[in-house]
């Protein structure tokens, strides 16, 4: 009678081997996030009201989400640094307004925390490009 041990370890190995690269490259992991439109100005728009759209890119099928779920928040750029503003106020949606009498130029930020980093985020930090969030901008000229 034949010893079939050390074809059966190799077969069952295989099987093990096969399953684990399985699971792992199922892994549907966020890779970016854009924000269109990329630019836009208030005026030219129904009542001042914009709606961004966030689009999110991950490594595997559906490798496009539209829209993605995302928080969004506002940040305007001063002296070389990102900082929240409350000029523009933007809805769970990607739906933002400027506030009258602050005229400018606002960042509009989408973003989704990272879930390799597993960090939590809000505006602030996500202004500064800080908690391991994954973030798409756009830019909003307010009249």
């Amino acid at each position: 009678m034949k010893r079939f041990g050390p074809q059966l370890l190799f077969s069952l190995l295989l099987l093990i081997a096969t399953i684990t690269l399985a699971c792992g490259s199922s892994s549907h992991l966020l890779q970016s996030v854009n924000v269109s439109p990329a630019t836009a100005d208030a005026k030219d728009f129904p009542k001042g009201l914009v709606q961004f759209t966030a689009t999110g890119l991950y490594n595997s099928s559906p490798t496009r989400v539209t829209p993605l779920k995302a928080n969004w928040g506002v940040c305007v750029i001063s002296a070389g640094s990102e900082q929240p503003s409350n000029a523009v106020t933007v809805s769970s949606n990607g739906l933002a307004q400027c506030v009258s009498g602050a005229p400018g130029t606002y960042v509009v930020f989408a973003w989704s925390t990272n879930p390799t980093k597993g960090a939590v985020c809000n505006v602030v930090e996500a202004c500064s490009g800080g908690c391991g969030s994954i973030n798409g901008t756009a830019q909003l000229t307010c009249p």
